[in-house]
């Protein structure tokens, strides 16, 4: 190829390289684009002792290079940060791994009535006051009455074995959300 089309391939590439090291730093791609970094470290070196005596193609090339040069750095300071344990990502990652392995193993320990409808009844509570809503017609037992009261509706309608309930606000008031549980 001639020398525009060259740096034309050469700063699709290059785009194209950053956005898979960024896929591959969140995650979606599960391996570094090493054969694209070569290919594109190849059409550098390249052109490295060519004189290019079109100074548009010239800082072109050269703009790409540092380009390049950059990213490159910052792929090995992340990598880097990734094989020592200390990317944010990744620990935000595990730590939300972890919570969620403990949430799940408390629902099997917690999957009683009582509990649920008490800590809807507490949320509940807060929301109200949070909203400046009086709380004194409330009770434990006019919640739990109202989840048992829409529970086989709403089972019926979605099909599904179990609700879950959580208390969202809507409009400045608060509202207990039924949420279906499939599995």
């Amino acid at each position: 190829m001639a020398l525009p089309e060259d740096i034309a391939q050469l700063e699709k590439d290059l785009r194209d390289l950053i956005i898979r090291y960024e896929q591959y730093f969140c995650g979606i791609e599960k391996r570094e684009p090493l054969l694209l970094l070569e290919a594109v470290e190849r059409t550098c070196r390249h052109y490295q002792n060519v004189n290019i005596t079109n100074s548009m193609y010239k800082f072109k090339y050269n703009s790409l290079v540092a380009s390049l040069a950059v990213h490159r750095q910052k792929w090995s300071r992340i990598n880097r940060l990734i094989e020592e344990g200390k990317y944010n990502r990744d620990r935000f990652k595990m730590s939300l791994h972890q919570r969620e392995g403990t949430e799940k193993a408390s629902r099997k320990h917690e999957h009683s009535p009582g509990a649920s409808v008490d800590k809807i009844y507490q949320d509940y509570l807060a929301a109200c006051a949070a909203c400046n809503l009086p709380v004194e017609h409330l009770s434990q037992e006019k919640i739990a009455a109202a989840i048992e009261r829409q529970k086989p509706a709403i089972m019926e309608k979605y099909r599904c074995r179990d609700i879950e309930f959580a208390v969202i606000v809507e409009g400045g008031k608060p509202r207990l959300k039924a949420r279906p549980v499939r599995s």
